[in-house]
């Protein structure tokens, strides 16, 4: 990409951040209209702006992928089109979520620090303007330049955002006593992250995929289905575990809380040994992850230590770190252009 075009890619994106602005600007002010609101709890502001600034992110990715990414998909047989196009749809409504999830934790905060304040049309309105704006310039520029890493950012940020929100909100504050699991009685928060982030989890599962057949083309095809397909797998039943809450379910939602963990380590093995190499980086951090997660079990269980909480704590922020690594190693060994299948089907040569 030379100057040029970046400076055209940045001009675009401050438009983009103008136009969001303006619209979430409007609808707000028309939706919040009346007599002044608190900005969170019963009848407050929170729900209609979070859900205009999610709307509007998602459409401005959607705008962004048509503008910059609609020629890949021009060369490219229509199986691979098809799954491109589910991961387009896929990641457009996980940004909705994102944005929606960080529009309700930043009024709670800012609740927080300005209690007792309430909010008329106009305000509410330049409110959920400045919300679309941020949510939709970070769209936008998604679909710009989309990679794996920036996917695993926001699944990062996802699960962070959106675990802060259940805690502060959550209904019984001494949910850590027992496990994360806790957090998702009586709460659609936490629930809520968890079916959000499986979707992201599938969705960079395919991204995964993505870069490794620009690596090593269509010969390592049914290699590379059988990874993607774990990872959609993995986030099916990481989904499943905020679908079917422990207080509800709790037999079914142990057994695939344990399953998510299983899928994880079966599609992060698979992917390594399929990426080239692979490199030392990648391999070392593999080990060391795993022999971290070994102490970690038996710091936790034998030993008690710590409480489950923190164990499971220990074991998110270790797999959210190797993929974190495994994510940069794909971006620098994966061609940056498009790779269009020679196979008419997935399963059988052209």
């Amino acid at each position: 990409m030379d100057q040029d075009e970046k400076l055209r890619d940045l001009t675009r994106a401050v438009w983009a951040s103008v136009l969001c602005f303006v619209a979430g600007a409007i609808v707000g002010a028309v939706i919040l209209r009346g007599d002044p609101r608190p900005l969170t709890g019963e009848g407050s502001i929170a729900l209609p702006i979070a859900a205009i600034a999610g709307i509007i992110t998602a459409l401005a990715f959607a705008a962004s992928s048509f503008l910059h990414r609609q020629g890949d998909r021009h060369p490219m047989p229509r199986w691979q089109s098809l799954v491109s196009d589910l991961s387009a749809v896929a990641l457009t409504l996980a940004l909705g979520a994102v944005t929606f999830m960080g529009v309700l934790l930043a009024t709670e905060v800012l609740d927080a620090g300005l209690q007792g304040v309430q909010l008329a049309a106009i305000g509410g309105g330049l409110l959920a303007g400045v919300a679309a704006a941020v949510g939709g310039r970070f769209a936008f520029e998604a679909g710009v330049g989309l990679n794996t890493t920036v996917l695993t950012g926001l699944l990062f940020g996802f699960i962070v955002i959106g675990t802060l929100f259940a805690m502060i909100t959550a209904a019984d504050p001494r949910w850590w006593e027992a496990n994360f699991s806790q957090l998702g009685t009586g709460s659609w928060a936490f629930n809520g992250t968890l079916v959000v982030a499986g979707l992201l989890v599938a969705t960079v599962g395919s991204y995964i995929g993505r870069d490794l057949h620009r690596m090593l083309g269509d010969t390592a095809l049914p290699r590379i289905a059988v990874v993607v397909a774990l990872w959609a797998a993995t986030g099916m039943a990481l989904a499943a575990v905020g679908l079917l809450p422990v207080h509800v379910t709790p037999t079914p939602h142990n057994v695939v809380a344990i399953a998510t963990l299983v899928l994880f380590i079966a599609a992060a093995i698979l992917t390594v040994t399929t990426v080239p190499g692979p490199p030392a980086v990648l391999a070392v951090t593999s080990l060391g992850v795993g022999l971290l997660v070994a102490i970690a079990i038996v710091l936790w269980k034998p030993f008690s230590i710590y409480s489950l909480t923190v164990f499971e704590a220990i074991v998110i922020g270790l797999g959210l770190l190797w993929m974190t690594t495994l994510v940069r190693v794909l971006a620098i060994l994966a061609p940056s252009h498009s790779r269009p299948s020679s196979r008419s089907s997935l399963l059988h040569a052209a």
